[in-house]
């Protein structure tokens, strides 16, 4: 096994030698994980191998069977400053053409503090909204209903709502998952630019290894215990083919679609 240091002095988020189970199986089992200032993090590994558990219990919504996970230095069950984490889901099926909100009610959501029907419809104009429709490309569809978008178009509207509040950490769960190659781009273009240009720490669940040697600037390897923690390119075929159980080619393509 191949894995970085322990190191909790400047951690956003850290699991301690954390284990959970579901039920009686196992889901995850004694990981030790650094999520640092500055990182574009990946977590990958084989369906059921415990990367969304992982992200759940970071959001405090599973409590560890064993070891402990600190948010920003906090118990997440405990974490009161929730306006410093973004997550982003996969889009949801009950997003169908006949979902009634728009794209800036949906977004404006992300500011909710609590309940107050007026201000559902209102926050749809906050400033806030518009520069996270900025931000994410779709300020031209902020009076669309969300139901009428592409996949790639509703994941964008999520992430705006995660970018609502100006998080430091975001967090998200097979963001590409159903969006063509074209939106595939733009949402991994616009994850670059959160993370580079206004230094967004990003936590992000993918089964697309391309992309993640691509992308990230940590890759952390998942199969119930943590199997490798470090920089992409120390990620070799042997330890690759070790997490999946099967030999494993990962061809890397820039913006050129040129090989590297």
């Amino acid at each position: 096994m191949t894995a970085a240091p322990h190191n909790t002095g400047d951690s956003v988020l850290a699991f301690d030698d954390v284990s959970y189970r579901y039920g009686g199986v196992l889901a995850v089992e004694r990981v030790n994980l650094d999520i640092l200032r500055g990182d574009f993090t990946a977590i990958v590994g084989p369906n059921g191998s415990g990367k969304s558990t992982l992200v759940k219990l970071a959001l405090g919504l599973l409590e560890p069977t064993s070891g402990s996970v600190r948010l920003f230095g906090e118990d997440p069950r405990h974490f009161t400053e929730w306006e410093r984490v973004g997550y982003v889901p996969q889009v949801s099926p009950g997003m169908g053409a006949r979902f009634p909100a728009t794209v800036g009610e949906i977004v404006g959501h992300g500011l909710y503090r609590g309940p107050s029907a007026w201000e559902f419809w209102r926050r749809s104009a906050r400033p806030e909204v518009l520069e996270a429709l900025e931000a994410t490309g779709m300020a031209d569809l902020g009076g669309r209903r969300v139901g009428s978008l592409s996949v790639g178009q509703q994941q964008r509207v999520l992430l705006a709502r995660a970018l609502v509040r100006e998080p430091e950490l975001l967090m998200l769960d097979e963001p590409a998952a159903g969006i063509d190659a074209s939106g595939e781009e733009q949402l991994y273009q616009l994850l670059r630019h959160l993370h580079r240009e206004r230094g967004i720490n990003v936590l992000m669940v993918s089964h697309d290894i391309g992309a993640v040697m691509r992308e990230a600037s940590t890759v952390a390897c998942i199969n119930r215990g943590l199997m490798f923690h470090g920089a992409p390119h120390d990620l070799t075929q042997a330890e690759l083919a070790r997490l999946y159980g099967f030999p494993v080619e990962v061809l890397l393509h820039d913006a050129l679609h040129e090989h590297r």
